[in-house]
């Protein structure tokens, strides 16, 4: 995995740098974003491996399925990666790219996880305590996962806090093993 990193860093900073200059970080992150799922799909993935196929017809291929989403910009740098045979980076990709949005913009994203569908009210009270405690703004996504009982799991970079039903019976059975 370090290396895909590695080789997918100078994809994520150039397209970064060029969007920041050309004054569109929200459609190169929705560029990105397209590109990396049509890259992800297994029908997709199967058609740009066919050796017949040279990179002119892979580009115009995976831009025809991207839509009108792509742009010029967009369809240059898709065909950079298809010329080198990176196009398979691009969720990486997009996951550095994002990286360094939320470092230029001095966001975190976290991730709240939930028994059930949360209020609007709740959410709000934990987005407040994740700002103090996180000490910046966040961006919220959330979603459900009836396996952890109750309570909430947060996911915030490196950091994560499980306050969930099942993490507590879990650190108590850690506890009564040892």
């Amino acid at each position: 995995m370090a290396e895909l990193t590695t080789i997918a860093r100078p994809y994520a900073k150039a397209a970064f740098l060029y969007a920041k200059e050309a004054g569109g970080l929200d459609k190169w992150e929705q560029m990105l974003t397209t590109m990396a799922a049509v890259a992800q799909d297994a029908t997709m993935h199967a058609f740009l491996d066919r050796p017949q196929l040279d990179d002119a017809a892979k580009v115009d291929a995976f831009a025809q399925v991207c839509g009108d989403v792509l742009d010029q910009s967009g369809r240059n740098f898709i065909a950079q990666l298809a010329r080198y045979k990176r196009l398979s980076l691009l969720p990486l990709i997009l996951a550095l790219f994002h990286e360094l949005l939320a470092e230029q913009q001095a966001f975190t994203d976290v991730e709240l996880i939930s028994a059930y569908e949360m209020e609007d009210a709740d959410i709000s009270r934990l987005v407040d305590a994740l700002k103090r405690r996180l000490g910046g703004e966040v961006k919220i996504s959330t979603s459900v996962d009836p396996a952890l009982i109750g309570g909430v799991l947060v996911r915030a970079g490196d950091t994560v806090i499980d306050g969930s039903v099942r993490g507590r019976l879990n650190r108590l059975a850690e506890q009564l093993n040892s």
